[in-house]
C-alpha cells in the first residue's frame, strides 16, 4: 500500500486527515482531545510539572482546578516522556509528594513487567473469579441517570482521559456492582483513553474488580461525596442512591504460575547491530525524540505503520488516532496503513525493543539489523510478580 499523504501540522487538518484515511477504523467521529499529541506538548507538560500537594490531591475529581493529577500519562504511555526522565524530574519535590508520585510511576513499570511476562494471559483473571453481585443491577452498568457515572463517562469519551479515581469508579461499577464482563468494560475504556495500554489498563481493571487480589474496590456513594460532592448534591436519585453500599467479592482461582516466578524478557542490555539500517521503525510504545533507535540514527527516515487489521479489531476512538497523528506529524514520519510485516518487508530496519508481545511477533517477521534496549525504570528479572507491594520492595 502506498505511503499515506503527509499529515498537516494544524489541528483541523489533522482531524480531517484522520477522518479521510482512518475514519473507517474508529468507533466514533474523529475529533481533537483537549490533550494535544506530540513531543513539544509533552515537553511543555514536563517543564510545568509541579507535584507539590500531589499526595493529598491526586484522587480529587471535582472541582477540576483542584485536581492533583498531572495529566502526563498520555505522553508516558507513548514514550514521549520515558519513565526514567519523569522520575528524575521530581527529584526536588516535597518528600511525601515525590514518594507518592514515584509510586505511581512504579505502578506503570510493574504493569509493563506483568504484561511482558504474561502477554494476552492478562486478559484472564489472575487469581480470583470476578465477583457476583448480591443484588441484580438494573439497566446499563454506567447508567446515564447517575451524575457520578454520566459525568465520568462523558469525560472519558470527550477528552480521552480520566483521573485514576474515576477510572476505578467505572471499573468497579461495571465489573463488581453491575456484574458485567470486566473485559468488555476494560476494552471500552481502552478504546477512548489516550494513555490506554494493554498493560496498565488490564492490570488496573484486574486490581479494581478483585480478580488480581480477591479484594475488589467497592465503588459506592461515599467516594463520590468525598471526591466530587457536587455530583451527589445534583443527583435526582440522591434519596434512593443505587450505589449506597459496597458490593461483594469473588472466589479464589488457581493463579497463573508465572506470577510467582519465571523469566521476563527484558530485551538486550546493549544495542545489537549486524547491518546497516535504512530506516527507523517506530511503534506506538515509543514515539518520542528519546526513542533509542531514533536517537542512534537521527539521519535515517522514521517509518510508522498503522496496523490496519489490529485497528479494525480494536475500533479505537477517533481522538486517540488524532493524538497519534499529531505526534507522527511532528516527527515527520513516513506513515503507512496495512500489515507491518507486509508494509516493511525487505527494508533493513533499526528499532527499539519493546515490552509488548505483539511487537515481538511483528518484529520476528522483519529485517531488524539494529536493535536498541528499552529504557526501563527497573529492568525485569525472574522474581515474583504476584503483588505490586511485594515487587516494589525488592
Amino acid at each position: 500500500m502506498p505511503t499515506l499523504p503527509a499529515i498537516p501540522p494544524e489541528r483541523p487538518g489533522v482531524v480531517a486527515w484522520v477522518r479521510t484515511h482512518l475514519g473507517h477504523l474508529t468507533c466514533d467521529e474523529p475529533a481533537a482531545s483537549p490533550v494535544r499529541g506530540g513531543q513539544a506538548a509533552a515537553d511543555v507538560a514536563l517543564a510545568g510539572l509541579d507535584v507539590t500537594g500531589y499526595a493529598a490531591r491526586r484522587s480529587t475529581v471535582l472541582p477540576g482546578h483542584a485536581r492533583g493529577a498531572t495529566g502526563l500519562s498520555p505522553y508516558i504511555r507513548h514514550g514521549m516522556l520515558p519513565l526514567p526522565a519523569v522520575w528524575d524530574a521530581v527529584a526536588a519535590a516535597p518528600p511525601r509528594d515525590r514518594a507518592k508520585f514515584r509510586d505511581e510511576l512504579l505502578w506503570q513499570e510493574y504493569a509493563r513487567h506483568v504484561y511482558a511476562r504474561l502477554g494476552r494471559a492478562l486478559r484472564r483473571p489472575l487469581r480470583y473469579a470476578p465477583p457476583v453481585p448480591d443484588v441484580p443491577w438494573e439497566g446499563e452498568p454506567w447508567r446515564p441517570d447517575l451524575p457520578c457515572l454520566a459525568t465520568t463517562t462523558a469525560e472519558l469519551r470527550e477528552k480521552g482521559w480520566l483521573v485514576n479515581q474515576t477510572r476505578m469508579w467505572l471499573a468497579s461499577q461495571h465489573g463488581v456492582r453491575a456484574g458485567h464482563d470486566w473485559l468488555e468494560g476494560a476494552d471500552e475504556m481502552y478504546r477512548h483513553l489516550l494513555d490506554g495500554s494493554p498493560a496498565a489498563n488490564l492490570l488496573g481493571w484486574q486490581w479494581t474488580v478483585g480478580t488480581a487480589t480477591g479484594r475488589p474496590y467497592g465503588f459506592s456513594r461515599w467516594q463520590v461525596e468525598r471526591r466530587a460532592p457536587q455530583l451527589c448534591r445534583a443527583c435526582p436519585l440522591s434519596a434512593a442512591c443505587p450505589v449506597e453500599d459496597r458490593p461483594a467479592a469473588g472466589a479464589a482461582l488457581p493463579a497463573d504460575p508465572r506470577l510467582s516466578g519465571g523469566t521476563t524478557d527484558a530485551g538486550p542490555h546493549e544495542p545489537l547491530v549486524h547491518g546497516a539500517p535504512e530506516a527507523v521503525w517506530l511503534t506506538a510504545e515509543s514515539l518520542g525524540d528519546a526513542d533509542p533507535a531514533l536517537a542512534a540514527h537521527p539521519d535515517l527516515p522514521a517509518v510508522f505503520v498503522l496496523d490496519e487489521p489490529l485497528l479494525a479489531r480494536l475500533r479505537l476512538s477517533g481522538k486517540r488516532l488524532v493524538f497519534l497523528a499529531e505526534t507522527l506529524a511532528e516527527l515527520g514520519a513516513e506513515v503507512r496503513l496495512g500489515d507491518p510485516a507486509v508494509e516493511l518487508a525487505g527494508r533493513p530496519l533499526s528499532a527499539t525493543w519493546t515490552p509488548v508481545p505483539g511487537w515481538k511477533r511483528r518484529a520476528a517477521a522483519l529485517d531488524l539489523v539494529a536493535l536498541h534496549p528499552w529504557p526501563w525504570l527497573r529492568r525485569p528479572g525472574s522474581g515474583s510478580l504476584q503483588s505490586f507491594s511485594a515487587w516494589v520492595r525488592r
